[in-house]
């Protein structure tokens, strides 16, 4: 518990807080993304010289250049001047810097991977211990889902990180999110409680194929066939893992599958809000977006949880009570909470440093690790079926990945092709 301690200490120190701010609205194309740094507002020009006007973030108010210039026009010498203002907005920031030295980026990335491996690891060792004493999932994910609400609403309160405002469409496609964010992590909570973390993790491994599946048949989205043909070994590993897994578990089964298919429908509902276009609000970033869709997945989670264990979670704390106090089971809970929000939060900060193929290729290797350390600290024994099964569904997910980035990528060529035929003409 004390390591946990640090580590969420460590992580609060070293997680870069999000200090891009805008004034500006921005849309749905940009969910997520920080804003340009110059943005032209207003312009003005006569008949001997122009005045331009830009907003800036991060610029002393007095900083301006000034460029003087000779117009002769008829023969007589005229004075014209243009006058460049840099006039930083009403919530300025730092201004961008060089691009920082490669080793020096790599050994941010490296810190990334790192953090992001530790609190994963941690988190589930430590959430499996928790409700092996206190069984009651529903409701602990919904406190955890408190807990990351709790940090969050910290942070922007004492203005580590500008507070997001959102439209009436933004809020509309958090809730949406934020819904099925809810629902996929507290049936995976469930899973969790009913079997051994490396089973859930071996049926997880299917999120892909359920992505593959939502977007195709509910969104009309297919990809190639060759990428749909690399599934077979996801599917394929996942069912032989499980064939005769001895800690199988038809609850947990049902609620990974399920948990599966949720993710799926957020990330999908998430890339529909984000190519929609719409003006959703200021502040806009991904942690920011983490953040809101935590907050609506609380607020999703707490009728959920007051119907599925209301009654009984009482009896079950009590029990618990004859195991832990009432402080380490708080502690465990806090604990928890803040490693389920901040894995996720060193995740995005991963994903805005490398290419999204590098990211499909550590999250496997994450679910690898978690499998193992799992197996290391609570003595599960796994058939040499299941590791088998597992190996060859948790590469059929790299190499799904891997496809699927290389024809994105080469769809996206095509179509930057055909913009610049149409230029021509």
């Amino acid at each position: 518990m004390r390591f946990a301690a640090w580590l969420v200490i460590l992580t609060g120190t070293f997680v870069e807080a999000d200090r891009v701010q805008s004034t500006q609205p921005q849309s749905a194309s940009n969910f997520g993304k920080p804003p340009r740094n110059w943005v032209s507002s207003s312009a003005a020009s006569g008949s001997r010289g122009t005045l331009t006007i830009e907003s800036a973030t991060g610029m002393d108010h007095s900083q301006r250049t000034r460029r003087t210039t000779l117009d002769t026009r008829g023969g007589a010498a005229t004075k014209t001047t243009n006058v460049k203002l840099r006039v930083a907005s009403s919530r300025a920031v730092v201004a961008p810097t060089a691009a920082p030295h490669p080793l020096l980026h790599t050994l941010k990335v490296g810190f990334y991977f790192a953090l992001w491996y530790a609190l994963n690891i941690v988190y589930n060792i430590l959430n499996k211990k928790l409700l092996n004493v206190l069984p009651s999932p529903v409701t602990v994910g919904s406190i955890q889902f408190g807990v990351g609400c709790f940090y969050v609403l910290l942070v922007w309160a004492l203005k580590l990180r500008p507070a997001p405002t959102l439209t009436s469409q933004g809020k509309a496609a958090v809730q949406k999110v934020g819904f099925w964010h809810c629902t996929g992590q507290l049936a995976s909570m469930v899973s969790l409680g009913a079997g051994p973390v490396s089973f859930t993790h071996i049926v997880k491994a299917l999120e892909p194929f359920f992505s593959a599946v939502v977007s195709a048949l509910a969104f009309g989205t297919w990809m190639k066939p060759q990428v749909y043909a690399t599934l077979l070994p996801v599917v394929g590993g996942v069912g032989y893992a499980c064939l005769k897994e001895r800690s199988f578990s038809w609850l947990a089964f049902y609620m990974a599958m399920g948990s599966n298919l949720a993710f799926a429908l957020r990330a999908v509902l998430s890339k529909v809000a984000m190519s929609s276009g719409a003006n959703v609000g200021t502040n806009i970033s991904s942690t920011n977006v983490f953040a809101m869709v935590t907050l609506a997945a609380f607020v999703w989670s707490i009728p959920m949880a007051l119907v599925t264990e209301g009654r009984s979670f009482g009896t079950l704390w009590n029990k618990a009570l004859s195991q832990q106090s009432a402080a380490d089971l708080c502690k465990a809970l806090f604990v928890s909470g803040m490693f389920h929000y901040l894995n996720n939060e060193v995740m995005y900060l991963a994903l805005g440093n490398v290419h999204p193929v590098t990211l499909a290729v550590g999250n496997t290797m994450k679910r690898v690790i978690i499998m193992v350390a799992s197996v290391m600290v609570f003595q599960n024994e796994i058939t040499p079926q299941a590791a088998v099964g597992s190996a060859i569904g948790i590469a059929g997910v790299l190499l799904y990945s891997l496809t699927k980035q290389y024809y994105e990528k080469l769809e996206a060529k095509r179509y930057d092709a055909i913009k610049q035929t149409r230029k021509k003409r």
